[in-house]
């Protein structure tokens, strides 16, 4: 799971003092998708003669662009934005990408050996973007074109969809020409586009693509609508989106976990309301609750208490229905983020007592009925139990808006192998002893599945990824992959320290060597050519090309 983003401004100027910064809003809705990714992030825009310029690195927006002090130094008129939380391969700014994808590629050993033997492309790490990007480039390169068109790009998707597999909601850019957004074929993973009118040049508009609508709602953009399965879109400066599909859309199943957990309750997602769905989950749970408990056991419960944050709002739903007492029995540190999405599993448990404290007089003497939003390896929700018990809680049951999750998620969400799952092999009367509470009450999964397809548009999806719950995936898994994925989770666990590799994998520019973050050379590869005059000896590419070029402020002191 990660964040994305795409700008164009409607304002194209190739003045460097000019006002049209796209990097100043790119950087805004950073903050509004932290939650998808804290590990790195980055952003890169595209100037003048097509230069482009990034700056990415390990951390959180404010770390990476020292609170905004380094959005001055990204000057253009379109960019990219990318929040990355790794699911495979290490934890490192070489794979915050400035090509933004979120999502998982189940046949990447397949592709890795595609580029490496027949499209010759070397591959500098372990990310599925970087797998995609250049099965992507390699289709661009096929047309044997200096420039290609709207018509090329469309084409070029078209065929790198047939050869990956997976989810993915993708933002690109292709430098100098325009902004490309794309969503795999069976919605598993949210893309939106909005647009406003420009703050600079009358008549103009601004167009956005992000992961979550409340990012382009929060910058002022409207009419923002979902890119469909299998659906494209390209924005070309001073134009208009044109919308392709790319692919035949083969299910409309977008991932539930983005209504349970990932997502921000005040964002909208296929035509579903986050907040929305989570009520009902909610109303479903507690009907589960009073099946299980009966009406008797209910009486005897004296407060339903959340856990922060992404519960609160099903929690309410649960008090409502069983007419309890709701309150607010644990404090967040606004200053500790999500504990789920640390890399390693000793910063899970020593960041959920960070994250979390019980206020004593809401547990002391009473039962309390605690509901969260899932219950995935069980580190928090044991904890969570010990401080309910610490604060003086007699009786403490355990309700989950979510089904109990038995096997691993495939498609960008690095929930845990299927050994570190809590609800693997047992009952939720083993689990219940496990996190040491009386009762663990789970959510049904047709239950969950309805508290979102109720709420579906016309001709939104109905049917969802749910296969960590059942262990049916709405997209062929190959032979072999789940040995992969746990394999590429060693390897994360191995160098979950920073990573030695220091680029984010091959570049498209022209002449000379690139220069690495870590101040090493290495040659350049050409539009798969790793000779640039023989490239323009042969037309594949203009001579004298001097408009794409990186410009890495990673390797400049900050200014002050």
């Amino acid at each position: 799971m990660c964040g994305v983003l795409g700008l164009i401004l409607g304002h194209v100027g190739d003045d460097p003092d000019a006002p049209c910064k796209a990097a100043v809003a790119l950087h805004e809705a950073l903050y509004f998708l932290q939650h998808r990714g804290q590990d790195a992030c980055g952003i890169a825009t595209c100037a003048a003669g097509g230069r482009i310029y990034q700056c990415k690195g390990n951390g959180m927006a404010a770390k990476v662009f020292a609170d905004g002090m380094r959005v001055q130094d990204l000057p253009g008129s379109m960019g990219i934005g990318h929040l990355r939380y790794p699911t495979a391969g290490t934890s490192s700014n070489a794979e915050s990408q400035p090509f933004a994808h979120n999502g998982n590629l189940i046949n990447a050993p397949d592709l890795r050996q595609y580029l490496d033997t027949v499209a010759h492309r070397h591959i500098n790490t372990d990310s599925d973007s970087e797998l995609m990007l250049n099965v992507f480039a390699n289709e661009l390169n096929e047309t044997g074109k200096a420039r290609v068109n709207t018509d090329d790009i469309f084409t070029a998707l078209s065929r790198m969809y047939k050869r990956c597999s997976g989810g993915w909601a993708c933002t690109a850019m292709i430098a100098g020409f325009g902004v490309l957004g794309f969503r795999d074929s069976y919605g598993i993973r949210p893309l939106v586009l909005g647009e406003k009118e420009s703050d600079t040049l009358p008549g103009a508009r601004d167009y956005m693509l992000a992961s979550e609508s409340i990012a382009l709602r929060q910058l002022g953009f409207s009419n923002i609508r979902d890119i469909l399965p299998g659906q494209a879109v390209f924005i070309q400066k001073g134009r208009a989106p044109v919308f392709h599909q790319v692919q035949e859309p083969k299910a409309y199943s977008p991932d539930i976990f983005e209504y349970v957990y990932f997502a921000r309750p005040d964002t909208v997602i296929d035509g579903i309301s986050v907040h929305a769905s989570r009520q009902r989950m909610g109303y479903k749970l507690a009907d589960k609750i009073r099946e299980l408990l009966g009406d008797e056991a209910i009486k005897d419960i004296d407060a339903v208490i959340p856990i922060p944050e992404t519960s609160n709002t099903s929690a309410a739903s649960v008090s409502e229905r069983l007419g309890l007492k709701f309150c607010q029995g644990f404090v967040k540190n606004r200053y500790v983020f999500r504990t789920f999405i640390m890399p390693q599993q000793g910063a899970r448990q020593k960041g959920v007592r960070r994250k979390l404290s019980a206020i004593q007089t809401e547990f002391e003497g009473r039962c309390v009925l605690l509901v969260d939003d899932s219950i995935v390896r069980g580190t928090t929700s044991k904890e969570i139990v010990a401080m309910a018990r610490e604060a003086g809680a007699r009786k403490v049951i355990f309700a989950s808006c979510a089904p109990p999750i038995t096997a691993p998620h495939i498609y960008g969400i690095d929930l845990a192998s299927p050994t570190e799952l809590i609800a693997s092999g047992k009952d939720r009367f083993a689990i219940a002893k496990s996190i040491d509470a009386e009762e663990v009450i789970y959510q049904d999964l047709d239950d969950l599945k309805a508290a979102c397809a109720e709420l579906s548009p016309p001709n939104g999806p109905t049917e969802f990824e749910v296969g960590v719950f059942c262990g049916k995936y709405v997209t062929p898994v190959p032979e072999g992959y789940f040995d992969h994925l746990n394999q590429m989770r060693g390897t994360k666990r191995k160098h979950a320290t920073h990573a030695q590799i220091s680029s984010s994998g091959p570049t498209i520019i022209v002449g000379g060597s690139q220069t690495g973050i870590n101040g090493s050379s290495s040659p350049v590869e050409v539009l798969g050519v790793k000779d640039p005059l023989e490239a323009v000896r042969n037309g594949a590419i203009s001579p004298m090309r001097d408009d794409i070029s990186i410009h890495n402020l990673a390797n400049e002191p900050e200014r002050r």
